[in-house]
């Protein structure tokens, strides 16, 4: 099964209900080609790192999906929506297995460092020399 995650940004000027209803269909879309939301995140109003549409801020919202085929429909829908100003679906089943295959390859040891060679005692160590003041320049 194939995870995915959607993350788009509205603009500030849309009303909570209309996000809520934005939010519903978008759910209702993915619930139709077969995904199913495993996990859903409000980021809530954030500052854009550059202006889009002449908006500096955006709510930021996350859908992660798992689904046996794609989400073009969703994506087609996104992109329509005027009040998305942008939006990204990313796969991401692909990294934890890549991650999973690595570290079955590389596992990680538990080193134990040396003990120095040489400690030096406490009392064999010289004091710090006084800086010396500067003599003007004649």
């Amino acid at each position: 099964m194939r995870t995915y995650e959607d993350l788009f940004i509205l603009s500030p000027k849309v009303a909570e209900e209309e996000v809520t209803t934005l939010i519903t269909d978008f759910k209702r879309v993915a619930d139709s080609t077969g995904a199913k939301l495993s996990h859903e995140e409000a980021w809530g109003r954030r500052r854009l790192a550059y202006p889009i549409q002449k908006f500096n801020e955006g709510n930021y919202h996350l859908l992660v999906y798992e689904s046996d085929g794609s989400l073009s429909e969703l994506d087609r829908r996104m992109r329509n929506t005027e009040t998305i100003l942008r939006h990204m679906i990313v796969r991401t089943d692909l990294d934890h297995k890549r991650a999973e295959k690595l570290a079955k390859r590389n596992p990680k040891k538990e080193r134990v460092r040396p003990a120095p060679a040489f400690t030096p005692e406490p009392s064999a160590v010289a004091p710090a020399a006084e800086p010396r003041p500067e003599k003007p320049a004649e």
